[in-house]
């Protein structure tokens, strides 16, 4: 009988792992150890990835369109936010111990602040997209909802339509409609703000 088998209190844990699409195990990552790689440099802060998981998937490069729009969308939601609201643009919204994702902005409750920010405290989380549309209103969607983000509204930086995303569930949402860059968007949470994309030039 060896030493781990006669104090098996003492054996070694068996490592965390995931389950690639191939079938090969992985190890997970915990949001800690990713803040504590970048804190060591090794890997650099503004490199695009969002931790879904436990696993580090690359986010796809933005386009000028996609940075554009950012700005006007940035434009409006300073300008038309109640003061109660902040806003913050491609912050690191950690959602648990192992996923987070970087959204093009969430809103929430200045008396949360970005310390208190979770699914459950997030007013509003807008995604932009143009090469990334289709994982945003998808697998992208699944997540925000499946952490309980009340509002989601997915923009396509071409097309300038909007899919907004309510009544999050554990599996999606309820409530999922398209709006044409002419309609007007407006939280259900913030009734007096309205954004036009078709405004937008």
């Amino acid at each position: 009988m060896s030493a781990l088998e006669a104090f098996p209190d003492h054996r070694t844990p068996s490592p965390r792992t995931t389950q690639a699409a191939e079938g090969l195990p992985r190890r997970p990552f915990t949001v800690a150890e990713i803040e504590a790689m970048v804190a060591a440099g090794i890997m650099d802060e503004h490199e695009r990835v969002e931790l879904i998981g436990g696993e580090l998937v690359p986010m796809s490069p933005k386009g000028i369109r996609h940075e554009t729009l950012k700005s006007w969308v940035n434009m409006q939601l300073a300008r038309g936010l109640p003061g109660h609201l902040a806003f913050t643009p491609e912050t690191t919204f950690r959602l648990s111990e192992d996923t987070f994702l970087e959204p093009d902005f969430v809103v929430y409750d200045k008396a949360v602040g970005l310390e208190g920010l979770n699914g459950a405290t997030c007013v509003l989380a807008i995604e932009l997209g143009d090469s990334s549309l289709a994982y945003d209103r998808g697998r992208k969607a699944q997540i925000y909802a499946g952490f309980a983000v009340a509002e989601l509204w997915v923009i396509d930086a071409v097309r300038l339509t909007t899919r907004i995303h309510r009544a999050p569930t554990p599996t999606g949402y309820r409530l999922v409609t398209d709006v044409e860059a002419a309609g007007g968007l407006s939280p259900k949470a913030v009734p007096d703000l309205t954004l036009t994309l078709a405004d937008f030039a």
